[in-house]
C-alpha cells in the first residue's frame, strides 16, 4: 500500500511539473511573440493607463511620413487611433508592437479602448 501512495505522488508531481514547464503546450509561454519594429520606425510606448502620461515620449517627434509602431508596455491590450481618424493600430496586445504605420501629419491621438489615454505627435517643425 506505501508504495501505490508513493507511486501516486510521484506521477502527481512529474504532471504537475510538466504542466508548469509548458511541455505538451503549443503556445509560447510569453504573451506575444510579435517582431521587433523597423530599425527605422520611431516607437512610441504605451505606458500604462493614465490620462496623458499614458504614452512615452509625449509629445512624440514625428517627421511627416516617417514610419511609427507603437509598444505596448502595459498588462493590458491598447489600440491607437488619432483623432482624424487617418492612423488605427488595431489591438495591441500586452508586449506587442503594432504594425508600422506611415504618420500622414502631426496630431492627438488616444486609445479607442481606453479614450482617457491622449497623446499628440508633433513634425518638429
Amino acid at each position: 500500500m506505501r508504495s501505490l501512495f508513493a507511486a501516486v505522488g510521484l506521477a502527481a508531481i512529474v504532471l504537475s511539473v510538466s504542466a508548469c514547464s509548458g511541455y505538451g503546450n503549443s503556445s509560447p509561454m510569453t504573451p506575444n511573440n510579435s517582431p521587433s519594429p523597423p530599425a527605422d520606425a520611431i516607437t512610441i510606448n504605451i505606458v500604462a493607463m493614465n490620462g496623458a502620461q499614458s504614452f512615452s515620449p509625449d509629445p512624440s517627434t514625428v517627421p511627416v511620413g516617417k514610419r511609427v509602431v507603437w509598444h505596448n508596455l502595459d498588462s493590458i491590450t491598447h489600440r491607437v487611433v488619432f483623432d482624424d481618424g487617418e492612423v488605427d493600430t488595431g489591438n495591441i496586445a500586452p508586449g506587442a508592437f503594432s504594425t508600422p504605420t506611415g504618420l500622414v501629419g502631426p496630431g492627438p491621438y488616444h486609445c479607442s479602448i481606453h479614450p482617457s489615454m491622449i497623446g499628440r505627435a508633433d513634425d518638429g517643425q
